[in-house]
């Protein structure tokens, strides 16, 4: 069977899936970020896919930026994916930032792509091979082109028209300190609170104990105990990360109408931003 040939049955896969495909022709990418960057431990043949690196737009003034068309697909070009591949994101925390590379690649028009429930804690807690080596990739060139879709990732501005449209919920992945302020931002410059009218949903609340996404009808009650019956949701968190794990349990919970806000609090929370905050 060819990647191409490999059915992806949605969003999360768990381990035993991967792990009968492993070396099938699935990429397998490790999207790990700060101090699980590059480190020396990886599912066999994992490639990385550099979210503190490469693949962020770094002449943007927030960190996380989603890069440009040209420049997304120069480095899955790079990285040795093709158009018709299967593609399985993982990180080292569990589910943080795997999602927000899992959203990136919708964004860009390819659909072929799911996270690993539990990442790679939950891969090594079943007994499965580790490599004690960082993830790397030193193959040939892939055929990949980036075909981007609109509204999946926006601005400001979308999200200041949302936090007043009725039939739109935004949803900030923070911890519950920070959104409401009595806890400090982890980078210089910004704010405390949050956006007037934003909604508080932390996203480890979306996992459970050990790691893995919570079921989908728990994670439905979850989004509709804060957006009732509103159906179009937008996320934030503090740089563009985390708000994709409440894309991707939103999708799980089958939500259809979605969009991550790149800047986040990083851009929001700025005093020179001059946009409103409330604690």
């Amino acid at each position: 069977m060819t990647a191409a040939e490999i059915p992806v049955p949605g969003p999360l896969v768990d381990t035993d899936w991967l792990a009968d495909r492993l070396g099938q022709g699935v990429v397998v990418f490790d999207a790990s970020v700060g101090a699980h960057r590059g480190a020396s431990r990886r599912i066999p043949g994992a490639r990385p896919f550099d979210l503190d690196g490469v693949l962020s737009d770094h002449t943007a003034p927030a960190p996380h930026t989603m890069p440009g068309a040209g420049e997304f697909t120069e480095a899955m070009r790079a990285l040795g994916v093709d158009d018709t591949a299967t593609v399985v994101v993982y990180d080292a925390a569990g589910i943080y930032s795997s999602a927000r590379a899992w959203w990136m690649l919708r964004a860009m028009g390819f659909d072929r792509v799911a996270v690993l429930d539990g990442g790679l804690p939950a891969w090594a807690a079943a007994g499965l091979p580790v490599e004690d080596t960082a993830p790397y990739y030193g193959g040939p060139r892939g055929s990949f082109t980036a075909r981007p879709r609109t509204g999946l990732v926006v601005g400001a501005e979308s999200v200041a028209a949302a936090l007043t449209d009725p039939a739109a919920a935004v949803l900030d992945a923070r911890t519950r300190e920070r959104f409401a302020g009595t806890a400090p931002e982890p980078r210089p410059g910004l704010r405390g609170g949050h956006m007037p009218g934003a909604l508080n949903l932390p996203f480890g609340e979306l996992q459970g104990p050990d790691g893995r996404m919570r079921p989908a009808g728990e994670l439905r009650e979850a989004f509709e105990a804060l957006a009732g019956d509103r159906e179009r949701l937008y996320f934030s968190c503090g740089s563009g990360v985390t708000a994709c794990v409440l894309a991707l349990g939103a999708d799980l919970a089958g939500y259809g109408s979605l969009a991550v806000y790149d800047g986040s609090w990083s851009e929001w929370g700025l005093e020179s931003a001059g946009r409103p905050v409330t604690t």
